[in-house]
C-alpha cells in the first residue's frame, strides 16, 4: 500500500477532534502556550505516529496564533524528531512514531522521577470532579451526543489504538465540565498517566471491565446522576491506580 493510499484512509482527528486539549492562547506567551498544547497532542498520542497533525490554517485559527508562529512551533518540534513536514499533494507535518529504543528500560527512566501517587491523586481529584460537574449540571444534546460517539469509538477498538481511544473519551468528559483551567490541569497530567501506562502491559481482562466501567459512567452522566458519575469515575481510576502500583511500586 502506497504512502497515499494509507494515508486517504486513516481516521486521524481534524482540530475539532482536538478542543479538549487546543484552544486560543493568551496575548503574550503565544508561542510558548501554543508548543505547549501541541506536545500535549503529541505526547497523549491523540494523533497517531505516522499520521498527520491538522492543516496549518486550522491550526493557527484554533490557537488564535499567526501562521508564522504556529511555523517556530512545528520547527521545534522537528528539531526534537516528534514530527516531520512532507511536501506534495499528500503532505503536511506528521507525527513521528514513538521508538521502542532501549524498551521498558528507557520507559523506566522517562518516569524516574514521576512522583506516582502524586499524580495518580491529583488525576482522581480531576476526573471525579468533572464528572460530577456534567452530571450536576447537565449536557446540551450536542455535548451528549459528543459523549456517546467518544464511548462508542472505544467499543471494539484494536488494541493498539485503544489507548488514544481511551484518552479522547476521558479528555472530552474533562472539556464538557465546563471548566477551562480543568481541563488544561487534566490534559498535562494525562500525559503523564500515559507515559505511565506505557509501562506496563494492555490486559485484556482489564480492558473489558475498564469498557463497563465507561459505559456505566456515561450512563450516570447522561441520567444526571452527580453521585453514581463520580463515584463511577472514583473506581475507574482506582482500578488504574491499583495496576500501575502493581506494576511501577
Amino acid at each position: 500500500m502506497s504512502r497515499e493510499t494509507e494515508w486517504q484512509g486513516t481516521h486521524t482527528p481534524g482540530v475539532d477532534g482536538l478542543a479538549p486539549v487546543l484552544r486560543p492562547v493568551r496575548a503574550g506567551n503565544g508561542f510558548e502556550e501554543a508548543l505547549e498544547q501541541i506536545l500535549q497532542v503529541v505526547r497523549l498520542g491523540l494523533v497517531p505516529g505516522g499520521e498527520r497533525l491538522p492543516a496549518e490554517r486550522e491550526l493557527a485559527e484554533r490557537l488564535g496564533i499567526s501562521r508564522v508562529t504556529l511555523r517556530e512551533v512545528l520547527k521545534v518540534l522537528q528539531d526534537q524528531g516528534l514530527v516531520e513536514a512532507r511536501r506534495g499533494r499528500y503532505g503536511g507535518t506528521f507525527v513521528l512514531p514513538r521508538t521502542d529504543a532501549g524498551g521498558e528500560d528507557e520507559l523506566r527512566r522517562r518516569i524516574a522521577s514521576v512522583d506516582i501517587e502524586d499524580v495518580l491523586r491529583f488525576r482522581e481529584v480531576l476526573e471525579v470532579g468533572a464528572a460530577g460537574l456534567c452530571a450536576a449540571h447537565g449536557l446540551t444534546a450536542e455535548q451528549a451526543d459528543r459523549l456517546r460517539e467518544a464511548l462508542a469509538r472505544t467499543h471494539d477498538a484494536p488494541l493498539a489504538d485503544y489507548r488514544r481511544l481511551d484518552t479522547l473519551l476521558h479528555l472530552t468528559l474533562a472539556e464538557l465540565c465546563g471548566s477551562p483551567s480543568l481541563t488544561a490541569q487534566y490534559a498535562a497530567v494525562r500525559a503523564t498517566v500515559n507515559d505511565l501506562l506505557d509501562c506496563i502491559p494492555l490486559l485484556v481482562r482489564n480492558l473489558e471491565h475498564s469498557q463497563r466501567q465507561h459505559s456505566a459512567l456515561v450512563e450516570a452522566v447522561l441520567d444526571g446522576d452527580a453521585d453514581g458519575a463520580r463515584e463511577m469515575m472514583r473506581e475507574h481510576c482506582a482500578g488504574t491506580a491499583a495496576l500501575l502500583r502493581g506494576f511501577l511500586a
